[in-house]
């Protein structure tokens, strides 16, 4: 099979050389991508299908057929690193994808996952594996399900219009209703269809071995197609609760990022994560951490102001990333965007593009909120300093500010958290508008 890796909004061109791909395999990468959630109305929000060379776009992952296995990393640089290896970049994806998914990686084991010579996709099956292999052998979770049977002897409680129905010439049977305790639940389900899924998926020796030994273990579970799980059924307390974090892990190998796919002749398969919207979960998730224990509280995709009316019915919602609450009232508006913002040296604006500005602006007029950020990752291309520059809205010293902010994914959450901790405090401890902060 022929493996390729490159990086978001990169060309890779077609032919036989060892960092191309053939025309008739780039074909069938095409229609895979073209099928995912994310193609947008012009099938092309994955790959853009050139004459001469596919180019990725803001989506990263994994495009597989079974010639092919073409790998889009992010573009996320350490500051001051000029040329980043695949391995690292694989490595930062999964931590970014671990903090807004709120997934473990365990330090000591994170270092025997093959950063270097597997793909995205054999990485996020080996931690998989490893985690429910542990569980598994620690116990499976089981739950007290009603059963019926015809049995000898009554067990449970009789089912009275049953026996004296379906069994009223064989009174030697009773109609029982009774609970047993049973491993066939909706959990167990959605971990065999993890293991299902991937088994079909992997192309690693040791994957597939683990992939076997879950088989067996789930042998007597009931498979359950994927569209059918009842994830609504799964019920997580003290007894089960170190299911938690695989259940987030089934969720995300299993859910709309994962597509299977057959577009005419071609089958293939695709594990996708849209960039703008991991980073959005990424630092709403670190905003938590880092106001943890302050007045402040943190929701995402909500809001919901409209811009306009028409009479009594609002027209056009807004659904800011981030907003940032003080006793109810939004203090801050945080939007967070994926793109790479320009060294001032080259262009005054920054890279930040009109439509961004307007946007915010219009966020701190319908949320009433004088605060409002735009947040991009800070990349290579700019000074060893996070970028902190406030502009005050419509007229000079205005009291409306709108911030242009960078963070820095590749140092860490830890780092980050606290990077964004010093932010959000200047913001509001700045002027007229004081909130209780920590510090």
């Amino acid at each position: 099979m022929i493996r390729r890796s490159i990086r978001e909004w990169e060309r890779i061109g077609f032919g036989e050389g060892v960092e191309e791909i053939p025309d008739r395999i780039a074909s069938g990468l095409a229609a895979t991508a073209a099928r995912s959630v994310f193609a947008g109305r012009g099938a092309e929000g994955v790959l853009e299908h050139g004459r001469h060379a596919l180019r990725a776009r803001g989506v990263v992952g994994i495009i597989s057929t079974p010639d092919c296995q073409l790998e889009i990393l992010p573009k996320i640089e350490a500051t001051g690193e000029a040329d980043t290896d695949d391995a690292t970049l694989r490595r930062r994806l999964v931590h970014m994808l671990a903090v807004a998914h709120d997934l473990r990686i365990d330090t000591g084991s994170a270092a025997q996952l093959g950063w270097q010579r597997d793909t995205l996709l054999e990485i996020l099956i080996r931690i998989f594996c490893g985690k429910l292999i542990d569980a598994v052998r620690h116990g499976m979770p089981r739950r007290y399900i009603e059963e019926e049977g015809d049995l000898p002897t009554l067990r449970g409680r009789l089912d009275v219009t049953r026996q004296f129905s379906t069994l009223v010439a064989q009174p030697q049977k009773l109609a029982c209703r009774f609970d047993a305790l049973s491993p066939d639940i909706a959990l167990n389900q959605v971990m065999k269809a993890a293991v299902a899924k991937l088994s079909r998926l992997s192309q690693a020796t040791d994957n597939q071995r683990s992939l076997r030994e879950l088989g067996f273990a789930y042998a007597d579970i009931a498979s359950v197609p994927a569209s059918a799980l009842r994830w609504d059924r799964i019920t997580l307390d003290r007894t089960n609760g170190r299911w938690r974090e695989l259940v987030a892990w089934a969720r995300l190998l299993l859910g709309n990022r994962f597509q299977q796919t057959s577009a005419g002749h071609v089958d293939g398969h695709a594990l996708l994560f849209e960039m703008n919207a991991l980073f959005e979960a990424y630092v709403a998730r670190l905003a938590r951490r880092a106001l943890s224990g302050t007045p402040l509280t943190v929701s995402t995709q909500g809001g919901f102001a409209h811009c306009l009316y028409e009479g009594e019915r609002g027209r056009f919602r807004t659904r800011p990333d981030i907003i940032l609450r003080h006793e109810g009232q939004p203090v801050v508006v945080l939007d967070t965007k994926w793109k790479r913002i320009a060294p001032r040296i080259d262009d005054p604006k920054q890279g930040v593009s009109q439509a961004d500005v307007y946007q915010l602006m219009a966020y701190s007029q319908l949320y009433d909120c004088d605060r409002v950020i735009l947040l991009y990752p800070h990349h290579h291309g700019l000074s060893d300093d996070l970028i902190r520059d406030a502009f005050s809205v419509a007229t000079p010293g205005s009291r409306n500010q709108l911030h242009v902010a960078t963070m820095d994914i590749a140092s860490g959450a830890a780092a980050g958290a606290i990077a964004l901790a010093g932010l959000i405090r200047d913001l509001l401890t700045d002027g007229d508008l004081l909130v209780p902060f920590n510090r």
